[in-house]
């Protein structure tokens, strides 16, 4: 992935605009293709307003929006996903070597929350391409730090 100036500027219908990369979890992911899920025109407002924000989720993400969108509404809603990202939507970043060890060494820390591989994923992800802007709707996000100790940046909750 390229790398791309970060800029946050003022906030627009109570989220903070955003130019760059940003880690996008499973839930506004599964929320912006669910029209009945009380979270998809909040997602979709911030995606509006934020336009030329980069989009980028992990393989483990992917996965779970693919198995809840199938199960909750319909195959063919999981496939949408998926042909959305294949148009560019959203890119999708590859485990690389050393990635589980981070992934095991993210979920020991922070063993007090339940086990969610796509969650850490995100949190290695944002370690190793040094990215601290995600997009989730879980409050969770608010424990995971990077390695200096400083906490993600949830754009959605901001």
């Amino acid at each position: 992935m390229p790398a791309r100036k970060l800029v946050v500027a003022e906030r627009s219908a109570g989220y903070l605009v955003h130019a760059g990369p940003v880690l996008v979890d499973s839930g506004p992911l599964i929320a912006l293709f669910n029209g009945a899920d009380h979270w998809h025109a909040p997602v979709l407002a911030w995606l509006k307003a934020n336009a030329s924000a980069t989009l980028l989720t992990t393989w483990p993400v992917a996965t779970e929006v693919c198995a809840l969108l199938a199960r909750r509404i319909h195959n063919e809603c999981a496939l949408d996903f998926l042909r959305w990202a294949q148009r560019g939507g959203i890119a999708l970043e590859g485990a690389v070597e050393g990635s589980i060890t981070e992934v095991l060494r993210i979920s020991e820390r922070f063993a007090s929350l339940p086990f969610d591989l796509a969650d850490a994923s995100i949190a290695e992800t944002a370690v190793r391409l040094k990215l601290r802007h995600v997009l989730s709707i879980d409050a969770d996000f608010d424990v995971y730090r990077d390695r200096a100790g400083r906490p993600l940046i949830n754009l959605l909750r901001a």
